[in-house]
């Protein structure tokens, strides 16, 4: 498939694909039909029609002959040929000539370059890894009027880096940004709803460039949420008038910790969603909201905004995303196949996390230890990974009861059964993977560490 997809862009030569052309070409040379992509990739069926019938027409183009979904194979198929003959004649002319110390060893000139895994990855960076259709599916869903998306996962998993391609991507269809995280918060403001719900409206103002007023609209008599709706209503979006505003709400999580606020906020966010159904000028609000854990305070099915919009859950990388990773970080042992086997057993170990797997990959590249040494001592106290385990262990011993909770996880290869508020702790510090209320492990890093630190406490 990798071929396949080379071999159609170099044909359309200055034309890459997206990562959803990639999706359809690749469920078209599987013999997949729209429905079943539309199916998979929660994509509308008339946007993947439309996506294959301009591909097809590129290809078309580009050979002189028709190009269409039923003839794709049999009219790429000499064209695969040639080319990837020429190419494997090609790479060993070059391995000939190259020494096999350059094959093997990193671009130390390169790794040089490179900063240490922290915080989201910069724009523009090649060690941002696309794990489609994410990326197109969040960029396709903030063209929606009234839109409301749902960005979930564990902390250093990439919320924040597809947040900011999604928002650079907003800001080029000439959209306004409303960014808000709420780690930048004070305790205090979470003291009453209406404290909570001026500062938000304020904040958001603030970052509109425009100056707050809300002693025009707030009624004390009407209430807070009502207030600020109107706040929104009468004055942001009048103010802004054609220019949709993408409302970003990044650390959703930190609200949830507060029932007294998350109870009226949350409702609140899903009734302005709905509103975009009848009332044209909510239309113009798009709203982002990113989190680490599903909701653990109790709301009514209908007050929920999380049953409602797209839910973008990011998935762990799989072998060919840290392979490319890996070549990205200039280790060009891990271009070929057997360069794939020696990076399964990172893979195991850390389970696909983006952060563990760039941390691993970072040491590697300024051969400050070899693969299998990291393997090795990966859970041990002289490890690349050892103060992100002590970060996590120590936050365990502050609170008894997910010290508790986290020993039943380690203690058994099957999932095991926790208390709610526990289980979206651990959830939240990404030490666990969860179906309902049943968890298990994230990783074998995870389970090795804890159970010989909790072992030895215990």
């Amino acid at each position: 498939m990798e071929d396949i997809l080379q071999a159609v862009e170099r044909i359309l030569q200055d034309k890459p694909l997206a990562s959803i052309q990639c999706f359809v070409l690749s469920q078209s040379w599987l013999g997949k039909t729209y429905d079943e992509m539309a199916e998979v990739s929660g994509y509308r069926n008339n946007y993947i029609k439309e996506v294959g019938s301009e591909l097809w027409q590129d290809l078309s183009v580009a050979l002189g002959k028709k190009i269409t979904k039923k003839n794709l194979h049999l009219a790429l198929e000499k064209y695969l040929q040639e080319k990837i003959t020429d190419r494997e004649n090609q790479s060993q002319e070059k391995l000939g000539e190259e020494s096999s110390l350059e094959m093997v060893s990193p671009d130390l000139s390169l790794a040089s370059k490179i900063e240490f895994p922290s915080g989201p990855v910069p724009l523009g960076s090649p060690l941002y890894i696309n794990r489609p259709p994410l990326e197109e599916l969040v960029c396709n869903e903030i063209l929606h009027p009234g839109c409301l998306i749902r960005i979930k996962a564990p902390r250093k998993t990439g919320k924040s880096s597809l947040l900011n391609r999604m928002i650079t991507y907003a800001k080029e269809q000439g959209y306004q940004i409303a960014y808000l995280d709420f780690q930048e918060a004070d305790e205090d403001i979470f003291a009453s709803l209406d404290k909570f719900l001026r500062w938000f409206c304020i904040y958001i103002s603030r970052q509109l460039n425009l100056l707050p007023c809300l002693d025009d609209f707030w009624d004390t008599e009407m209430g807070s949420k009502v207030s600020c709706k109107i706040y929104f209503e009468a004055y942001l979006l009048q103010y802004i008038k054609q220019s949709p505003v993408v409302l970003a709400l990044n650390e959703v999580h930190r609200v949830f910790e507060h029932p007294n606020i998350a109870q009226d906020f949350l409702p609140m966010l899903r009734f302005w969603h709905e509103k975009a159904k009848q009332d044209q000028i909510w239309q113009k609000l798009r709203m982002v909201v990113v989190h680490t854990t599903e909701i653990y305070i109790p709301l009514k099915l209908n007050q929920s905004p999380f049953n409602v919009g797209i839910t973008i859950t990011l998935p762990p990388f799989t072998l060919n995303q840290v392979q490319n990773l890996a070549l990205a970080y200039g280790l060009h042992w891990a271009a070929d196949s057997e360069g794939a086997k020696r990076l399964v057993p990172l893979q195991a170990m850390v389970g696909g996390h983006p952060y563990l797997v760039s941390l691993a990959l970072y040491h590697l590249c300024h051969e400050e230890i070899t693969l299998e040494m990291l393997l090795e001592s990966a859970s041990t106290p002289v490890g690349i990974y050892s103060q992100h385990l002590r970060e996590l262990l120590s936050l365990l011993q502050k609170e008894p009861e997910l010290m508790s909770a986290m020993e039943k996880v380690i203690a058994t290869d099957e999932k095991v059964e926790l208390d709610a508020i526990a289980a979206y702790k651990l959830e939240s510090m990404g030490l666990v993977q969860l179906n309902g209320n049943q968890a298990h492990a994230r990783c074998e890093l995870y389970r090795f560490y804890f159970s010989q630190q909790l072992g030895r406490s215990g």
